[in-house]
């Protein structure tokens, strides 16, 4: 059965991912099962997007509830659950107002639209980014992106960013200029290899942005919705430094849906009519459904206080590894992260290791063979994105399973 997937997928599907060889069937809590029955402890969480797991009841409860009662209506009308999720949002960073989206991508859209028709009175169009940084694959997002591999063969791209450093606030002042308007980060790179921000750079972003009259556009989409043991990254890495900084907008999703597809824009009251009428719009975003599931992802974090679950075992899983890192110096060479998103800088030239691939995708494939699924990114980190209710023996699970494929592979 699972070739006949692959094959059907061979010949009807676009070939836009490098997908595994696994065909997956179902799923529970922290587990998937593929098509040939073999099971495997998902530490990758479909890339940070499955925060309460697989087949969680409630989510499965909420959407069947709410796709009888009212599955679909056009942005033209009210209703109770989207404005019971802007407020659940809103009132989690500070007064203001949300848009809803379906995807990271259309998050990052509704910030590059705010910020260009804020500027537009003054002619100020440019958004400084950073290098390595990732904003999403639309034309505006791979040309906000800091990094050449998604922009190649897009050209000519939407001009008016500008690329500088990540975690240097020089840099970010040298290239402020008359035409700047906003300056755009994720707490944490995570498609750029799990690199947090640090709280100095912060504070001196905002800092230069209320200098210098500029938006802080904050990318929260992966490193969001308590990965990191706060609602937002920043106020993990801020902690009580954090007074009274926050963004000008924080651009949510993965997370926000738990699997289902959703994106949020908080945007600061100051500037929330900036977007009115006519200016931007979105057919499903903020459907019953999608609000229904999100309202409800939320009530479970707050009641099982998965934000400190987040915080407790994203401490253990980083001790633990960072202990392996010394005990097997060649195959794992740095660990970082915050929370439950974790990089694991590894190794390469192993000799079961092909030179042609990267070596993250054959530590990846290696640990599919021993039952856990992670994620890649660049050319050796290795991504734990696990659960936000991953349990402690879980945890220890995936923990014994990837340093019997890290025996494996320098045997």
């Amino acid at each position: 059965m699972s070739q006949e997937i692959k094959d059907r997928f061979k010949q009807f599907v676009v070939p836009t991912y490098g997908r595994f060889p696994i065909t997956l069937d179902r799923g529970k809590a922290a587990y998937v099962w593929d098509t040939d029955g073999k099971r495997y402890l998902d530490l990758g969480g479909g890339i940070a997007v499955n925060c309460l797991g697989h087949a969680h009841p409630e989510i499965s409860q909420s959407l069947a509830g709410q796709s009888a009662k009212l599955m679909h209506c056009t942005n033209f009308y009210h209703f109770d659950g989207q404005a019971r999720l802007a407020e659940n949002l809103a009132k989690r960073l500070g007064p203001g107002r949300v848009f809803f989206g379906n995807s990271g991508a259309e998050a990052s859209e509704v910030m590059f639209k705010l910020a260009r028709r804020l500027g537009q009175v003054n002619d100020r169009l440019e958004i400084i980014t950073a290098e390595n940084s990732f904003h999403g694959r639309t034309m505006a997002g791979i040309s906000a992106s800091g990094q050449a591999k998604v922009k190649e063969g897009f050209a000519p791209l939407l001009q008016g960013f500008v690329h500088v450093p990540y975690n240097d606030i020089d840099a970010v002042r040298s290239a402020i200029s008359p035409a700047t308007v906003a300056v755009m980060i994720e707490g944490i790179q995570g498609e750029g290899g799990v690199h947090p921000a640090t709280a100095q750079y912060l504070l001196g972003l905002r800092q230069l942005c209320d200098e210098h009259n500029l938006l802080l556009l904050w990318d929260g989409v992966q490193c969001g919705h308590f990965r990191t043991g706060s609602f937002q990254s920043f106020q993990t890495i801020l902690g009580d430094q954090i007074g009274d900084f926050l963004p000008d907008a924080v651009g949510m999703a993965k997370a926000l849906g738990g699997g289902f597809p959703m994106s949020a824009v908080w945007i600061s009251e100051q500037h929330a009519e900036v977007l009115g009428p006519g200016t931007h719009g979105s057919t499903f975003g903020g459907n019953p459904m999608a609000c229904a599931v999100a309202n409800k992802i939320l009530e479970v974090i707050d009641r099982d206080n998965l934000a400190a679950n987040a915080r407790e075992l994203g401490h253990f899983l980083i001790d633990e590894l960072s202990t392996l890192r010394e005990k097997y110096p060649a195959a794992i060479r740095e660990v970082r992260g915050l929370g439950m998103m974790i990089g694991i800088e590894m190794g390469d030239g192993f000799g079961s290791f092909d030179d042609s691939k990267p070596a993250a995708v054959q530590w990846v494939s290696a640990l599919h063979e021993t039952g856990v699924l992670t994620i890649p990114t660049g050319s050796s980190v290795v991504r734990f994105l696990p659960p936000l209710n991953l349990t402690k023996e879980e945890a220890q699970a995936g923990l014994d399973l990837f340093e019997q494929t890290v025996q494996k592979v320098i045997e």
